[in-house]
């Protein structure tokens, strides 16, 4: 397949196009590989490329499905398979955060405390190669994802696709690269304090959070005290909508569970949402942090876009509840309970010792107290923000993409408190647990992304990817140049 095509496609135009024999799903991943060959060793998003075990599982995969057309055809039955079948996502290339356990290969976590490869696929990985994905790759991080942007000690720093000189954010900035850059159509990511829409907002695509026990977080059974959340970046709201209703679904063994799915994502955003009553501010949760000035312009575009749709658009002055002392609790504990976890803690970079140093000085009942302090917060979110309204809109980030290795010349707890005003509207929906999606809203005069994000109550993912979509359509979103 030629590397054009391959980029001009969609997840779901892939998967359509190799169940109706058009194309196979090697052409597809030799296409991705191809690409990121030509493209990774600059912009270093992976860490590993699974280029024979990608191509044999490809062929394997042709095989099966030419042998199932077989059957059909032989029983008089209609030879193409559908996304019915399960495999919503057959062939289709996808990069996965080190963060996920593949089987053969270390879960580094960004660093070097993991030497010793996977037993066996977390579940998230077990269900996309159900829904017929190919892993192409794992993809960089910093150690531990304890920062908002992507660079580590054993891995260096991942470029922004946009300007090679700026950083896409972290902490799945490796995911979004592949994403932006065209090497994979979709990536997995997970978010503990906006390490899905950080990233997706600096790389100009779509990132969402969802709401907390919407996915398995198996093996484990939670991360970061509730913070975390595993999900998924793409560039169309169609083809996160496939990729959520193949990995949706909590199991026993998680510690927060959502209700189930009343209908599948990409039957939501086919619909469309109708008239929304959509409430924005541009306010920060983070007192007196200001936006950047080209940040209040994109997000005056994007209200006023909404309008023009025949939304009720309205801005709301309603007070932020504090999330600073949940956060902090939840994420020092976090990375002192994932420290102890790595099998050479010895290994650990210097900042993340540290951090976890801390993180050990917190007892296990505080930790448990932000976890209650967060659903407090929760309802008082709710109460305020989204009484009346369907979906809450606010910059993803008040401030433009930093350069690259802006954070990591500082000390450790200087850094964290330097890399604050990246984090702060993305952080308080990790201690709620609200879905959260960062879309496209725009290119700076410098030539960087900006991101918009869409916050809603719990259980209503399909409704913020319906709204991403009617924007995609009304306006397609911006690209990086040359790709």
């Amino acid at each position: 397949m030629n590397e054009d095509v391959f980029t001009q496609l969609s997840a779901g135009e892939m998967a359509e196009g190799v169940r109706s024999g058009r194309w196979t799903a090697r052409e597809l991943v030799a296409a991705s590989l191809e690409r990121i060959g030509r493209l990774d060793p600059e912009l270093n998003a992976f860490t590993v490329v699974r280029t024979k075990e990608a191509l044999a599982e490809a062929d394997r995969l042709d095989a099966e499905l030419a042998g199932e057309a077989k059957g059909r055809k032989a029983s008089g039955a209609d030879s193409r398979p559908t996304a019915d079948t399960g495999r919503l996502l057959t062939g289709v290339p996808i990069a996965v955060k080190e963060e996920f356990d593949v089987a053969g290969l270390p879960t580094t976590l960004g660093g070097s405390g993991n030497p010793s490869p996977a037993a066996a696929d977390s579940e998230v990985i077990r269900r996309v190669r159900a829904a017929g994905a190919i892993v192409v790759g794992k993809t960089t991080m910093p150690e531990f994802g304890r920062c908002s942007e992507t660079i580590s000690d054993r891995y260096g720093a991942t470029l922004n696709p946009w300007r090679r000189d700026f950083s896409p954010g972290g902490s799945s900035g490796g995911s979004a690269v592949a994403v932006a850059a065209g090497m994979t159509p979709i990536a997995l990511g997970a978010d503990g304090g906006g390490s899905i829409r950080l990233p997706a907002a600096c790389c100009g695509i779509l990132g969402l959070k969802p709401e907390r026990g919407r996915v398995t977080m198996a093996p484990l059974s939670q991360h970061w005290h509730a913070l975390v959340t595993f999900g998924g970046l793409s560039r169309t709201a169609a083809d996160s909508a496939l990729l959520y209703d193949a990995i949706a679904g909590s199991l026993p063994s998680d510690r927060w569970q959502a209700e189930p799915l009343s209908e599948p994502y990409r039957d939501v955003v086919a619909r469309g949402t109708g008239p929304l009553r959509i409430a924005w501010t541009g306010r920060s949760p983070m007192p007196g942090l200001k936006n950047d000035p080209e940040v209040d312009r994109a997000l005056t575009a994007l209200i006023q876009r909404l309008a023009r749709l025949g939304h009720d658009v309205r801005e709301t002055h309603a007070a932020w509840p504090v999330p600073t002392d949940a956060f902090i609790l939840q994420f020092l504990s976090g990375m002192a309970t994932e420290a102890d976890s790595v099998e050479a803690p010895e290994k650990l970079e210097r900042h993340t010792r540290r951090i976890a140093a801390v993180g050990r000085l917190i007892p296990t009942r505080l930790a448990r107290f932000a976890e209650r302090r967060g659903e407090k917060i929760a309802r008082a979110f709710n109460e305020r923000f989204l009484p009346t309204a369907d979906v809450l809109a606010m910059p993803t980030i008040p401030v433009l993409p930093r350069p690259l290795g802006w954070l990591e010349s500082r000390s450790t707890f200087a850094s964290i408190f330097r890399g604050t005003p990246m984090v702060a509207n993305t952080s308080i929906f990790n201690v709620t647990g609200h879905p959260a999606l960062s879309i496209p809203g725009g290119v700076s005069a410098e030539g960087l992304p900006i991101g918009m994000q869409l916050v809603t109550r719990p259980g209503r993912e399909g409704l913020l990817l319906a709204l991403a979509a009617q924007l995609e359509k009304d306006e397609p979103w911006p690209t990086p140049p040359g790709f």
